[in-house]
């Protein structure tokens, strides 16, 4: 057998194998899934958390029910987007309505 199609066999098995455990891992981990996610939700019910961080940029894209509509301008009223997440969020539905 040459080098080339032992490699090749053996990427071969490899990926396959990498992909029945990624199909296989969840089963593996629910039980200790379950547990964070109930010891999550008690710990935001106990401290109050009520918004979700999306990105982790930007202060005006991390909560975006507590943002300000001027800091995404902070630098200059006419600057670009310095953030990618910036072009992902909509503006607030006050600003679509005259």
């Amino acid at each position: 057998m040459r080098k080339s199609s032992f490699f090749l066999v053996l990427t071969a098995a490899n990926t396959l194998l990498w992909c029945c455990l990624i199909f296989l891992h969840p089963s593996f981990s629910s039980e200790t899934s379950k547990a964070k996610i109930a010891e999550e939700k008690t710990l935001v019910r106990k401290l109050g958390i009520t918004d979700l961080c999306l990105f982790t940029e930007a202060r005006y894209t991390r909560h975006l029910s507590q943002v300000d509509l001027h800091s995404a301008f902070q630098d200059h009223p006419m600057s670009l987007e310095h953030f990618p997440s910036g072009s992902l969020v909509l503006p607030p539905d006050q600003l679509w309505h005259f």
